[in-house]
Protein backbone atom coordinates (compact mmCIF):
# COMPACT_ATOMS: atom_id res chain seq x y z
CA UNK A 1 0.00 0.00 0.00
CA UNK A 2 1.39 3.28 -1.31
CA UNK A 3 0.37 6.70 -0.05
CA UNK A 4 -1.88 7.84 3.00
CA UNK A 5 -5.01 6.46 2.83
CA UNK A 6 -8.72 8.53 3.43
CA UNK A 7 -8.57 7.08 7.05
CA UNK A 8 -5.06 8.50 7.32
CA UNK A 9 -6.28 11.54 6.62
CA UNK A 10 -9.32 11.90 8.42
CA UNK A 11 -7.87 10.66 11.69
CA UNK A 12 -5.33 13.53 11.45
CA UNK A 13 -8.13 16.13 10.56
CA UNK A 14 -9.79 15.18 13.03
CA UNK A 15 -6.92 16.28 15.87
CA UNK A 16 -6.49 19.08 13.52
CA UNK A 17 -9.93 20.76 14.29
CA UNK A 18 -9.46 20.04 17.41
CA UNK A 19 -6.15 21.97 17.78
CA UNK A 20 -4.62 18.87 19.04
CA UNK A 21 -0.98 19.25 17.15
CA UNK A 22 0.64 16.32 19.30
CA UNK A 23 -1.73 13.75 18.37
CA UNK A 24 -2.39 14.86 15.16
CA UNK A 25 1.79 14.23 14.67
CA UNK A 26 1.23 10.81 16.34
CA UNK A 27 -1.33 10.17 13.58
CA UNK A 28 1.20 11.58 11.00
CA UNK A 29 3.99 9.12 11.79
CA UNK A 30 1.98 6.13 11.78
CA UNK A 31 -0.11 5.95 8.81
CA UNK A 32 -0.47 2.97 6.53
CA UNK A 33 2.24 3.78 4.52
CA UNK A 34 4.73 0.89 4.75
CA UNK A 35 7.51 3.22 5.20
CA UNK A 36 9.44 4.13 7.92
CA UNK A 37 7.67 6.57 10.36
CA UNK A 38 8.93 10.13 8.54
CA UNK A 39 11.61 12.10 10.44
CA UNK A 40 9.70 15.52 10.08
CA UNK A 41 7.14 13.87 12.21
CA UNK A 42 9.57 12.10 14.67
CA UNK A 43 11.85 15.36 15.33
CA UNK A 44 8.37 17.42 15.94
CA UNK A 45 7.04 14.90 18.62
CA UNK A 46 10.81 14.44 20.02
CA UNK A 47 10.61 18.41 20.49
CA UNK A 48 7.13 17.94 22.14
CA UNK A 49 8.89 16.10 24.64
CA UNK A 50 10.65 18.49 26.08
CA UNK A 51 7.80 21.05 26.06
CA UNK A 52 6.42 21.84 29.89
CA UNK A 53 3.35 22.50 28.18
CA UNK A 54 2.80 19.69 26.33
CA UNK A 55 0.33 16.69 27.82
CA UNK A 56 3.14 13.73 27.89
CA UNK A 57 -0.14 11.34 28.88
CA UNK A 58 -1.85 12.67 26.16
CA UNK A 59 0.70 11.63 23.67
CA UNK A 60 1.39 8.09 25.43
CA UNK A 61 -2.69 7.50 25.18
CA UNK A 62 -2.38 8.37 21.51
CA UNK A 63 0.29 6.16 20.66
CA UNK A 64 -1.52 3.33 22.84
CA UNK A 65 -4.80 4.34 20.34
CA UNK A 66 -2.82 3.88 17.68
CA UNK A 67 -1.55 0.41 18.70
CA UNK A 68 -4.62 -0.80 19.00
CA UNK A 69 -5.12 -0.46 15.43
CA UNK A 70 -6.21 -3.68 13.03
CA UNK A 71 -3.64 -3.00 10.49
CA UNK A 72 0.11 -4.71 10.85
CA UNK A 73 1.83 -0.91 9.31
CA UNK A 74 0.03 0.93 11.93
CA UNK A 75 0.62 -1.66 15.25
CA UNK A 76 4.43 -1.48 14.07
CA UNK A 77 4.91 2.23 13.56
CA UNK A 78 3.44 3.10 16.17
CA UNK A 79 5.72 0.70 18.44
CA UNK A 80 8.55 2.23 16.33
CA UNK A 81 7.74 6.04 17.49
CA UNK A 82 7.25 4.38 20.97
CA UNK A 83 10.73 3.45 21.06
CA UNK A 84 11.90 6.12 18.94
CA UNK A 85 10.74 8.88 21.98
CA UNK A 86 12.23 6.66 24.52
CA UNK A 87 15.38 6.59 23.35
CA UNK A 88 15.61 10.36 21.48
CA UNK A 89 12.87 12.53 23.98
CA UNK A 90 12.72 13.62 27.22
CA UNK A 91 13.10 11.32 30.23
CA UNK A 92 9.87 12.14 31.34
CA UNK A 93 8.08 10.10 28.26
CA UNK A 94 9.66 7.02 29.16
CA UNK A 95 9.42 7.95 32.92
CA UNK A 96 5.07 7.95 32.07
CA UNK A 97 5.30 4.66 30.57
CA UNK A 98 7.21 2.81 33.01
CA UNK A 99 4.74 4.33 35.65
CA UNK A 100 1.29 2.53 33.44
CA UNK A 101 0.72 -0.56 35.20
CA UNK A 102 0.26 -2.27 31.40
CA UNK A 103 2.02 -0.66 28.62
CA UNK A 104 1.36 -2.62 25.17
CA UNK A 105 -1.18 -5.55 25.35
CA UNK A 106 -0.30 -6.90 21.76
CA UNK A 107 0.56 -10.70 23.00
CA UNK A 108 -2.42 -12.26 21.13
CA UNK A 109 -2.05 -9.43 17.81
CA UNK A 110 -2.57 -10.69 14.54
CA UNK A 111 -3.28 -8.84 10.93
CA UNK A 112 -5.16 -11.48 8.78
CA UNK A 113 -4.91 -9.79 5.86
CA UNK A 114 -2.48 -11.47 3.54
CA UNK A 115 0.58 -13.26 4.26
CA UNK A 116 2.58 -10.28 4.96
CA UNK A 117 0.34 -9.41 7.97
CA UNK A 118 0.57 -13.21 9.37
CA UNK A 119 4.78 -12.69 9.20
CA UNK A 120 4.55 -8.97 10.75
CA UNK A 121 2.52 -9.58 13.08
CA UNK A 122 4.45 -12.65 14.83
CA UNK A 123 7.30 -9.35 15.19
CA UNK A 124 5.04 -6.89 16.47
CA UNK A 125 3.87 -9.31 19.54
CA UNK A 126 7.98 -9.70 19.87
CA UNK A 127 8.62 -5.61 19.55
CA UNK A 128 5.77 -5.11 22.26
CA UNK A 129 7.14 -7.59 24.66
CA UNK A 130 10.88 -6.25 24.09
CA UNK A 131 9.22 -2.26 24.47
CA UNK A 132 7.21 -3.49 27.94
CA UNK A 133 10.42 -5.06 29.53
CA UNK A 134 12.39 -1.93 28.61
CA UNK A 135 9.66 -0.46 30.39
CA UNK A 136 9.47 -2.42 33.08
CA UNK A 137 13.44 -2.34 33.48
CA UNK A 138 13.39 1.45 34.09
CA UNK A 139 10.57 0.88 36.67
CA UNK A 140 13.04 -1.67 38.61
CA UNK A 141 16.05 0.91 37.91
CA UNK A 142 15.21 4.26 37.79
CA UNK A 143 17.25 4.83 34.69
CA UNK A 144 17.22 3.29 31.27
CA UNK A 145 19.76 0.83 30.65
CA UNK A 146 20.37 2.40 27.21
CA UNK A 147 20.43 5.86 27.57
CA UNK A 148 22.90 5.73 30.97
CA UNK A 149 26.38 6.43 30.82
CA UNK A 150 28.81 3.53 29.96
CA UNK A 151 32.62 3.29 31.29
CA UNK A 152 34.69 3.40 34.19
CA UNK A 153 32.61 6.07 35.19
CA UNK A 154 29.51 4.66 34.06
CA UNK A 155 26.16 3.79 36.12
CA UNK A 156 27.00 0.05 36.08
CA UNK A 157 30.79 0.02 36.76
CA UNK A 158 29.92 2.24 39.97
CA UNK A 159 27.23 0.44 41.41
CA UNK A 160 26.63 -0.81 45.15
CA UNK A 161 26.78 -4.76 45.08
CA UNK A 162 23.28 -4.72 46.60
CA UNK A 163 22.04 -2.47 43.30
CA UNK A 164 24.27 -4.07 40.84
CA UNK A 165 22.56 -7.56 42.15
CA UNK A 166 19.59 -6.76 41.19
CA UNK A 167 20.12 -4.78 37.87
CA UNK A 168 22.45 -7.78 36.21
CA UNK A 169 18.78 -9.99 35.89
CA UNK A 170 17.04 -7.08 35.19
CA UNK A 171 19.52 -5.65 32.30
CA UNK A 172 20.09 -9.25 31.15
CA UNK A 173 15.59 -9.95 30.93
CA UNK A 174 15.81 -7.02 28.84
CA UNK A 175 18.75 -8.32 26.31
CA UNK A 176 16.59 -11.30 26.46
CA UNK A 177 13.55 -9.84 25.26
CA UNK A 178 15.06 -8.10 22.62
CA UNK A 179 16.86 -11.20 21.17
CA UNK A 180 13.74 -13.20 21.06
CA UNK A 181 12.95 -10.51 18.27
CA UNK A 182 15.05 -13.19 16.30
CA UNK A 183 14.86 -11.41 13.01
CA UNK A 184 16.67 -12.85 9.13
CA UNK A 185 17.83 -10.99 6.51
CA UNK A 186 15.04 -12.36 4.24
CA UNK A 187 12.43 -10.61 7.10
CA UNK A 188 13.90 -6.82 6.38
CA UNK A 189 11.81 -6.66 3.10
CA UNK A 190 9.65 -3.62 4.17
CA UNK A 191 10.47 -0.31 5.48
CA UNK A 192 8.79 -0.81 8.56
CA UNK A 193 10.56 -3.95 10.30
CA UNK A 194 13.76 -2.05 9.02
CA UNK A 195 13.60 0.94 10.88
CA UNK A 196 12.71 -1.56 13.91
CA UNK A 197 15.45 -3.43 13.51
CA UNK A 198 17.72 -0.37 13.58
CA UNK A 199 16.65 1.14 16.83
CA UNK A 200 16.91 -2.81 18.12
CA UNK A 201 20.39 -2.94 16.97
CA UNK A 202 21.78 0.35 18.60
CA UNK A 203 19.56 -0.73 21.97
CA UNK A 204 21.79 -4.22 22.27
CA UNK A 205 24.90 -2.20 21.43
CA UNK A 206 24.37 -0.23 24.40
CA UNK A 207 22.73 -3.07 26.67
CA UNK A 208 26.04 -5.29 26.16
CA UNK A 209 28.16 -2.06 26.68
CA UNK A 210 26.19 -2.32 30.33
CA UNK A 211 26.76 -5.71 30.87
CA UNK A 212 30.16 -5.59 30.31
CA UNK A 213 30.20 -2.68 32.85
CA UNK A 214 28.10 -4.40 35.06
CA UNK A 215 30.24 -7.71 35.18
CA UNK A 216 33.90 -5.90 35.73
CA UNK A 217 31.68 -4.45 38.58
CA UNK A 218 31.20 -7.80 40.35
CA UNK A 219 34.32 -8.85 39.05
CA UNK A 220 36.68 -5.79 40.91
CA UNK A 221 33.69 -6.73 44.06
CA UNK A 222 34.76 -10.00 43.89
CA UNK A 223 38.41 -9.39 43.70
CA UNK A 224 38.60 -6.88 46.74
CA UNK A 225 36.35 -9.71 48.92
CA UNK A 226 38.85 -12.72 48.39
CA UNK A 227 41.94 -10.63 48.76
CA UNK A 228 40.41 -9.39 52.46
CA UNK A 229 39.48 -12.89 52.72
Amino acid sequence: MSGQTLTDRIAAAQYSLTGSEVPRAVCKATTHEQTAPKKKHMEYLIQATQETNVNVPQMADTLMERAGNASWVVVFKALITTHHLMVHGNERFLQFLASRNTLFNLSNFLDKTGSHGYDMSTFIRRYSRYLNEKAFAYRQMSFDFVRVKKGAEGAMRTMSVEKLLKGMPTLQSQIDALLDFDVHAKDLNNGVINACFLLLFKDLIKLYACYNDGIINLLVILSCSFSKG
